[in-house]
């Protein structure tokens, strides 16, 4: 990429740390600089925002895959995705990937190839795309492969799951839709099912498979978290291991117990926009209402962080600069990325220009670079362009 844009935005109301103010904000070198004379761009009418940081988004699935079976471009498809996440103001995107028991697009080979296209495509487009491996705890046999892959592609964020329908399981019974996601994924449904029995039935294993591998994972330096902690002894156990990220939890009592131990609680920002959890969890506007959500994830949407923004705003919940931290300064603490998330001298220029009556986007700005631009907004940028 290049150095990135060297102006001087004028006119616009600029969210800066202390709130919203029409002072001039000066880009240079990819980062944002102290006000000095410059190429100006007159945005008077919109505002600038701190570019979105996205902790946890699966949308790029769709691009990878816009048929079932057809996986093969998968280079092409993240192109694209980074093309959406960049019309929807993410300037940092964090890929949620599976190495999962799943197979298909949640498998670990589907993760080697998503995890070599994210690094090709790396420093070849503006918006910063980082990636999280989401890692499927049944799975003992491939503890050891998980910790090469994590090497070897340098992971530094993994979430635990467990999709394992154990209730079905314990009961001897045939889970639901079994057949037809056994044969989308080319595996013989009852070497599925036995696969999914055998991981079950070893479930005694694996808190102390965990034990030392959370060890081990610490020890380099990843970020750890839990995904769908259903309790406030589900996160208890994770807190002992030190996975202290709780991701999308599912109660009152889980997120209570992540927020009463000072630990990040993240919550999908579709949850937020439905109104409520399509499957019946916990509501992140009840939670960010209370206090407990520090930061909102695009989860299968990317649109939906600007939408949440707007109705924390609008409902009262929070200020604009607090409901926009959720999802900018917010995720990017718990990233540990803190050269981003806000407007000042030293920081990435990472940036949103949108419309305040619209809300809709009008150019992004990623580390100094134009990941997307449309309308007025770009008619502004070129009529400031040197003839």
């Amino acid at each position: 990429m290049s150095a990135g844009l060297d102006l001087r935005l004028v006119g616009a109301e600029v969210l800066w740390p202390e709130g919203l103010g029409a002072r001039p904000l000066r880009l240079a070198g990819g980062v944002i600089e102290a006000d000095a004379p410059g190429r100006e761009v007159d945005l008077s009418g919109f505002w600038v925002l701190p570019g979105i940081v996205d902790i946890h988004g699966d949308g790029f699935e769709r691009h990878l895959a816009p048929r079932r079976g057809a996986m093969k471009d998968v280079d092409q498809g993240l192109l694209v995705a980074e093309a959406e996440l960049a019309a929807n103001g993410i300037t940092t995107a964090v890929m949620a990937q599976f190495y999962s028991w799943e197979g298909g697009m949640r498998g670990p080979e589907f993760a080697e190839r998503v995890f070599a296209g994210i690094a090709a495509l790396r420093g070849s487009v503006a918006t910063d795309l980082r990636h999280q491996l989401r890692f499927e705890i049944a799975m003992l046999t491939q503890y050891p492969a998980l910790e090469e892959f994590v090497a070897r592609h340098g992971v530094e964020y993994l979430v635990f799951n467990d999709h394992l329908p154990h209730e079905e399981l314990a009961k001897g019974k045939r889970p639901p839709r079994l057949t037809g996601q056994a044969l989308r994924i080319g595996r013989n449904p009852e070497k599925h099912l036995a696969d999914m029995q055998a991981m079950h039935a070893a479930m005694g294993e694996v808190a102390e498979a965990l034990d030392g591998l959370c060890a081990r994972l610490r020890e380099r330096g990843l970020r750890l978290g839990s995904h769908d902690d259903r309790s406030a002894e589900d996160r208890a156990i994770w807190r002992g291991r030190g996975v202290t990220i709780a991701e999308f939890p599912e109660t009152m009592a889980a997120v209570e117990a992540a927020a009463e131990a000072g630990e990040p609680v993240i919550m999908g920002a579709p949850n937020l926009v439905r109104g409520g959890s399509h499957k019946g969890n916990v509501s992140a506007m009840e939670m960010v209402a209370m206090g407990h959500v520090g930061a909102l994830a695009s989860d299968y949407h990317y649109p939906s962080l600007m939408r949440a923004v707007h109705l924390i705003e609008r409902g009262g919940l929070a200020s604009l600069s607090a409901a926009w931290a959720m999802v900018s300064e917010g995720p990017a603490r718990m990233l540990g990325l803190l050269d981003r998330g806000r407007i000042a001298p030293g920081l990435r220029a990472d940036l949103v220009v949108i419309d305040p009556e619209t809300r809709r986007i009008g150019a992004t700005i990623a580390g100094g670079s134009v990941s997307y631009m449309s309308g007025e907004v770009a008619a502004r940028f070129i009529a400031g362009a040197p003839v």
